[in-house]
């Protein structure tokens, strides 16, 4: 038993293809929205968000469609899902299963060393699963390079939505949210006559209402919020 181990562990190590050096420098990027944008016309249903400013945090990632295995005797298997960035740079990055949604994960075999970091190669591309010991195995496999939405990092958003129509009255519905949470002290409910004027306006946002019904509104954006924070 101890020599087919020590074969085994032998193997593994004529099957290792190099070392890596995992770097965790990586920063999401803010990124600032704003939609629809102004002077376009748009229609919007009830319970639907006619707009939305602020600002939310993109992180560069891979998405595997399908398992991935790399290695022989020491191996890890890839689920499909996104996987992070860390750091890396032209050539290759480095990549942690996705702590927002649809991540992926890694299992290892039995006789593998536990798993540290993916180091993905762009071109040709390849993915190598990389050992608390920064040894690498490695197997040519596509994926996509993508973003992810940062949910929970540095967000910030305002939000109109559309609540109906009562006679020649017009509901709608401020929300913000901080962090991807609801920040009820500033969420208000407003009401405008259109018959005064099909022009409203709450918190810097204008909109000119082109058609209104108990079902949908029709409007163009003549200016979105204030400056988000």
């Amino acid at each position: 038993m101890n020599f087919i181990r020590i074969t085994a562990l032998v193997g593994l190590v004529v099957l290792i293809q190099g070392c890596a050096s995992p770097t965790y420098d990586y920063l999401p990027k803010t990124v600032q929205i704003s939609e629809p944008p102004v002077g376009s016309v748009s229609t919007a249903y009830i319970g639907d968000v006619l707009l939305t400013q602020g600002t939310t945090s993109e992180h560069d990632a891979i998405l595997l469609e399908y398992p991935v295995k790399v290695g022989l005797v020491g191996t890890y298997t890839f689920s499909p899902g996104y996987y992070t960035k860390t750091g890396g740079g032209v050539k290759s990055g480095f990549y942690l299963p996705s702590k927002y949604s649809n991540g992926g994960s890694v299992t290892q075999g039995v006789l593998t060393d536990p798993f540290k970091i993916i180091e993905a190669k762009y071109s040709p591309q390849e993915l190598c699963g990389v050992s608390v010991l920064n040894a690498k195995v490695c197997k040519k496999h596509s994926f996509k390079v993508t973003t992810q939405i940062a949910s929970g990092i540095n967000n910030f958003q305002q939000t109109l939505i559309y609540s109906g129509k009562i006679a020649n009255k017009v509901n709608f519905g401020y929300r913000e949210f901080s962090k991807d949470l609801a920040r009820p002290a500033f969420n208000n409910d407003v009401e405008y006559d259109i018959a005064v004027s099909n022009i409203v306006g709450y918190k810097g946002a204008r909109l000119e209402i082109l058609e209104a019904t108990n079902e949908f509104i029709k409007y163009k954006v003549l200016a979105n919020f204030n400056t988000a924070r």
